[in-house]
């Protein structure tokens, strides 16, 4: 599999029409990510009008189209140019004018000292082959104080994929690396950063991949098996309990951390 393999992209938001796709993102907007009615992408990293953001590693672009839909000013920045170009249209479809495209690799980003108010850059620093290079480029693209949200897999969640996973999970150009919470933050701190907040979340999407694995099927493809987990974990949130029950499989096995941090005024 020589494809470069990320997270199922739970921010970019499915068809409308496909209630049991939008499952993942109804759980992690439980955790408080995407909540436009407090104008937050996660809880305590708010954006709006007067903010300008830079999303290293967008991807399919979710996370910068929510931020332009809060009428932030976007840079997308992606290694890959085909999909940066396709995030880039996408974001401008809603927000013309204010969205810019910077292709580029996050250990040397094409973006000028000081440029964003709000720095994003999630699911980047496992693949990479220097981690503090990219803490201190996007230390150096933050304005003081400004903040940086970062995330990336949870151990947990990636020593089960070591059980299941093809070896080329964990080989370049997917993940180089497993990061505990505690050196996670720790390349932050080594950049300058202040760390204002961590956080983990994403048991639905830990146990997906699981599965993932064993269906066969290649990222995107459809399979009876992830429309059955989403079912479950639906009927599951609407009971009683549900919320307490995620909360708690989200910090047992979560797929991801989280760490906000500020660079200092």
């Amino acid at each position: 599999m020589s494809q470069t393999l990320t997270p199922m992209d739970i921010r970019t938001p499915p068809p409308e029409d496909d209630e049991l796709a939008h499952v993942g993102l109804h759980a992690i907007s439980l955790h408080g990510w995407f909540r436009a009615d407090l104008g937050q992408l996660y809880p305590g990293f708010p954006v709006g009008p007067e903010d300008v953001v830079a999303d290293i590693g967008c991807g399919d672009g979710g996370a910068s189209l929510f931020c332009a839909r809060q009428g932030a000013r976007v840079i997308l920045s992606d290694l890959d140019a085909d999909r940066l170009v396709r995030a880039g249209a996408r974001v401008a479809a809603v927000a013309p004018g204010r969205v810019e495209t910077r292709h580029g690799n996050g250990e040397a980003l094409p973006i000028a000292d000081a440029t964003a108010t709000r720095t994003i850059c999630m699911e980047v620093i496992e693949h990479v082959e220097d981690p503090d290079a990219l803490t201190a480029e996007l230390f150096r693209i933050t304005r003081p104080g400004g903040l940086l949200l970062l995330a990336c897999p949870h151990p947990r969640s990636e020593a089960v994929q070591q059980e299941i996973a093809p070896p080329s999970y964990f080989a370049h150009p997917n993940h180089i690396r497993i990061l505990q919470p505690e050196h996670t933050v720790q390349h932050l701190a080594n950049a300058g950063f202040e760390i204002v907040r961590t956080d983990t979340y994403g048991f639905y999407e830990a146990v997906w991949w699981a599965m993932f694995w064993s269906t066969g099927v290649e990222l995107g493809e459809r399979h009876p098996v992830f429309d059955a987990w989403a079912t479950t974990w639906k009927l599951m949130l609407q009971t009683k309990d549900g919320l307490r029950v995620q909360r708690a499989l989200d910090s047992a096995l979560p797929k991801s951390q989280v760490v906000i941090a500020r660079r200092p005024a």
